[in-house]
């Protein structure tokens, strides 16, 4: 990996090459004041983990792999059901219980863009067990957050 998170000031990489070079369940590479950036590879089976974000929206791609995105109001109600791979997005709106799952045969390469900003700039999730135990995770004290609305996590 590259890239080093400058916080909010001018960048430029070559986010597809990096997105498939990244190892790291997640990897922020970008925090700006208003939205995020970060890598993530989720293993064969593996998924980003049934989560709602009351007040950030998401947008997801897929550089590699096959996905299951699933979405909905309640997280025994995901009403959006839709099979994506190499190239597709998954667009998550604000307050939506959300997944995606690698269905396919190979590590699910993905980059996803978060609006407010929602991890710690520049924190660095080997595994998913290591993201979910980790208690300094939180955005920036300089980037602009709606309220203090906490993520919930399935």
């Amino acid at each position: 990996m590259s890239i080093d998170d400058i916080g909010p000031r001018p960048q430029a990489f070559d986010l597809e090459t990096e997105t498939l070079d990244n190892s790291n369940y997640r990897t922020v590479v970008w925090s700006g004041s208003h939205l995020q950036v970060t890598l993530m590879s989720i293993p064969v089976g593996g998924d980003i983990g049934l989560e709602r974000h009351p007040d950030t929206d998401q947008f997801i791609r897929l550089d590699r792999g096959r996905g299951r995105a699933q979405m909905g109001p309640a997280k025994d109600e995901l009403t959006f059901d839709h099979e994506v791979s190499d190239g597709w997005c998954v667009l998550v709106p604000a307050g939506s219980w959300h997944n995606v799952t690698n269905v396919g045969e190979e590590p699910m390469q993905v980059y996803t863009v978060y609006a407010p900003q929602h991890h710690k700039p520049g924190k660095v999730h080997q595994t998913q067990a290591t993201a979910a135990a980790d208690t300094d995770d939180e955005p920036a004290e300089w980037s602009v957050q709606p309220h203090p609305v906490a993520d919930q996590h399935a």
